[in-house]
């Protein structure tokens, strides 16, 4: 009930209301993209979404036009290279995924479920199937985002997808909403390129 019903109404009106909210500050990012390098404002890019549909997602865009692109970041060798100026403070905020709200809008994903997996990233694809974790709508933010983000192993990240897939509910979400506001907030759980992951991983290894 909730999750046909309620979780699509409710992403449907605070899209619809954060869009028209943000809209000034979607003018000056796009403005600021667009001064700081050539190339669009907008970066699309074929992600996984529901039943492992795919769609086009939407962000704005952070890195230089010649930075691969169809590689996750993570996978990306001296990847802060690549990053603008802009895009730097644009992902440590968070702020280059708002044009998602468009997504969000058109059904393809949720405000909360699992972050969707680029779609030649078949190593998280299928351990996402083994959890099944690609049966919901992906999400701006996600149960895993909120536990340790790019610090996770793929398994551990699908693990906590599979969690959420299999316990979706409104005080669940509401939970996923405010630890992103603090994650983001405190700017946690970001590791920029191949580098920046295996820092991450051992950081969390490290912990007790």
């Amino acid at each position: 009930m909730y999750q046909r019903y309620v979780k699509r109404g409710l992403d449907l009106v605070i899209s619809a209301l954060a869009l028209v909210a943000l809209s000034p500050l979607f003018a000056l990012i796009a403005l600021w993209v667009k001064l700081d390098s050539r190339g669009p404002v907008f970066f699309r890019q074929k992600r996984v979404g529901r039943d492992k549909v795919l769609f086009e997602i939407l962000k704005f865009r952070t890195m230089r036009t010649d930075a691969p692109h169809n590689v996750p970041t993570h996978q990306l060798s001296n990847a802060g290279s690549y990053i603008t100026r802009c895009g730097r403070f644009l992902r440590k905020t968070s702020l280059d995924e708002l044009p998602q709200l468009f997504n969000i809008l058109l059904g393809q994903m949720s405000l909360v479920g699992p972050r969707p997996a680029l779609w030649n990233q078949d190593d998280l694809i299928a351990w996402r199937d083994r959890y099944s974790a690609n049966s919901v709508l992906p999400g701006l933010s996600g149960w895993a985002q909120v536990n340790g983000r790019d610090e996770l192993s793929i398994e551990k990240k699908a693990l906590r997808d599979g969690e959420y897939a299999q316990n979706v509910s409104f005080p669940l979400d509401v939970k996923c909403v405010a630890l992103t506001l603090i994650k983001v907030f405190n700017r946690e759980g970001i590791a920029e390129g191949r580098e920046g992951r295996h820092y991450a991983a051992r950081r969390m290894e490290d912990k007790p």
